[in-house]
């Protein structure tokens, strides 16, 4: 499709889309005889699941932005083309086009730094008004009819500065939710506004391009980011989501600001996120998996030329038909994927989605006719939502938050150079083996890894399971405001441990280096032999002597069989100073309880 041109700023929208920003999702087949239930329980689940993202204000305000965002960029993207075909024509869209994707290619690794380093609600902001000043200053260079050459490096420069914002909101996503499946489904939510983006956008820029001109959409699209920022400065974490880095904030503001060399761990830290991801086989996974799909996705701008001009004879500006099937795809995928938030499959998700990919492409193989073409692109759509949102909720729920934003720039580097390379191969096996033999080649080529990676995939689901006791942890106000991946960490590193009654559990003085919780039984909390108070299910202990490095401040005896989780000093401690809202939480319950003492 020849919509990665024209896409928007978002390197990674730009790398996994080929026209149309899927939603994504993964697609569970049912017996006939259950199909129409199916289709009602996944209206029901989709709206469910989009009635929790909606309701949550801060979901609800990135989302928006997102959207507003959006719109404008595909807007003002579509603008830049038009104004370029007007100067240059298509060898100027073509080369200018190549120059971008490279440079963004390497500027995401490097600019996701930033969404490590820096608060991600100020990286967010900051990314989009230093956008919308830039798009401000292109429009006044188009008033003063200013050289193209410098127009088209403004233009990139925009793309640049956008690198980092994608990055640093998926980082940041996991911090604004309460469940893993919320999550998943405030992925897919976000991808569906990205199709629906697709089709808004172009429509919008070309209609004000038809009746105002090419300055007004640019100055719509810096309105659009004024929009994202004002929103975005409205919104509170559930989680603290300033990145867990010991240097405090002055400290990198000055470093920021010098004019001395960086240090020799700047480039390391740079290149943090694709360390992680080499260190992680499933990161990895998801990175061969991801990238073969974005192969595709590059090809299928040169492809898609090729089935409207010599399969359904309609010339290129059949490619618009082609991307609006893609999109129908999309759109419905994403919807699915919504409807599947809470499923927990996705690894083999993201399996299936890479292969719808590729697979339908066999149907163009085999019978070349239109109703294929049609068939095997609304395929493809289908399956781009489960790549999509299945590709992004699995590295928020692996990759550790201090170094989340990095990762994601990486991934965003490498699916931009995959893209290309499809874009650049495509045209040499089409001019050296045809139409049909290319589209086995890239069908194989994405298809067998996908399904060969199946059992993989389906192990890492087993794995991404929620872990026993998650809600009994989300219960207790301490771990409550945690974003769902560090909760799940927590959850699964808990030992046990049964006592029987009129134990002592630990004992005033004893070295505090556990934190208890309660699942089943009572205690009873006793000081210099005046007791307390009594603590049943659901209430914890510990904390006291954890959080103030000091030996136990009262004794601990079971009234009745007693069944104990605990929590070492090192996990607890790691997530409650990693989090704002937790250890104000902590330092309450201490005050309270000392206070009551």
């Amino acid at each position: 499709m020849d919509g990665v041109i024209s896409a928007p700023d978002d390197p990674l929208t730009t790398a996994q889309s080929c026209g149309a920003e899927g939603a994504q999702l993964a697609v569970e087949t049912e017996p006939p005889a259950s199909r129409s239930s199916g289709a009602r329980n996944a209206v029901r689940d989709a709206w469910s699941s989009l009635r929790s993202v909606f309701l949550n204000p801060a979901l609800r305000r990135i989302q928006l932005a997102l959207a507003g965002s959006m719109v404008g960029d595909w807007a003002y993207s579509t603008a830049v083309i038009v104004w370029a075909y007007g100067v240059g024509g298509a060898k100027l869209i073509g080369i200018w086009s190549a120059v971008r994707l490279l440079m963004m290619a390497v500027a995401a690794p490097l600019g996701a730094t930033l969404a490590d380093r820096f608060p991600r609600k100020l990286v967010l902001i900051a990314s989009d008004v230093t956008r919308a000043v830039l798009v401000l200053v292109a429009t006044a260079m188009l008033v003063a009819d200013a050289p193209t050459l410098a127009i088209l490096v403004v233009a990139t420069l925009v793309s640049l500065v956008g690198c980092v914002f994608r990055p640093a909101q998926m980082a940041w996503l996991p911090s604004l939710t309460d469940k893993p499946e919320e999550l998943a489904a405030a992925n897919g939510a976000s991808s569906t506004i990205e199709s629906l983006a697709f089709f808004l956008g172009p429509a919008l820029g070309a209609l004000l391009i038809a009746t105002t001109s090419v300055e007004v959409v640019f100055v719509l699209n810096a309105l659009t980011f004024l929009w994202s920022a004002f929103l975005i400065t409205g919104i509170h974490p559930v989680a603290s989501a300033c990145p867990t880095d010991e240097t405090d904030e002055t400290t990198r503001t000055e470093g920021a600001d010098s004019d001395a060399p960086p240090p020799e761990g700047m480039l390391r830290e740079m290149a943090g996120g694709f360390v992680h991801i080499a260190k992680d086989r499933d990161l990895t996974m998801v990175a061969f998996l991801v990238s073969t799909q974005t192969i595709v996705a590059g090809a299928s701008v040169v492809f898609g030329v090729v089935f409207a001009v010599e399969i359904l004879g309609t010339g290129p500006e059949g490619v618009g038909i082609i991307d609006s099937a893609f999109g129908v795809g999309a759109i419905v995928g994403g919807f699915v994927a919504i409807a599947r938030a809470a499923k927990n499959r996705i690894a083999s998700d993201l399996a299936l989605g890479t292969a719808l990919w590729s697979l339908p492409l066999l149907l163009v193989v085999a019978f070349p006719s239109p109703v294929t073409v049609f068939a095997a692109v609304i395929l493809l759509g289908f399956g781009n939502p489960l790549v999509d949102v299945n590709f992004v909720t699995i590295v928020q729920r692996l990759a550790p938050d201090h170094v989340l934003g990095r990762v994601f720039g990486a991934y965003e580097g490498v699916l931009i150079a995959t893209m290309a390379l499809g874009a650049v191969v495509t045209p040499l096996l089409l001019d050296g083996f045809g139409i049909r033999w290319t589209m086995l080649v890239l069908a194989l080529v994405v298809g067998l890894p996908a399904l060969l990676s199946l059992p993989r995939c389906l192990r890492l689901d087993a794995t991404l399971q929620p872990p026993e006791h998650l809600d009994l942890l989300r219960g207790i106000p301490i771990f409550a405001p945690l974003a769902p991946g560090a909760l799940e960490g927590l959850a699964r590193g808990l030992g046990r441990r049964h006592v029987a009654r009129g134990t002592q559990v630990i004992g005033t003085g004893e070295e505090s280096d556990l934190f208890f919780i309660i699942e089943g039984g009572r205690v009873q909390v006793t000081q210099d032999g005046t007791v307390l108070r009594e603590e049943g299910p659901g209430e914890f202990f510990g904390e006291i002597g954890l959080l103030r490095d000091a030996p136990r401040s009262a004794t601990i005896t079971a009234v009745e069989d007693t069944d104990l989780l605990t929590m070492t000093r090192e996990d607890f401690l790691a997530a409650v100073r990693g989090a704002e809202e937790s250890m104000a939480a902590a330092n309450e319950v201490v005050l309270r309880r000392l206070g009551r003492a």
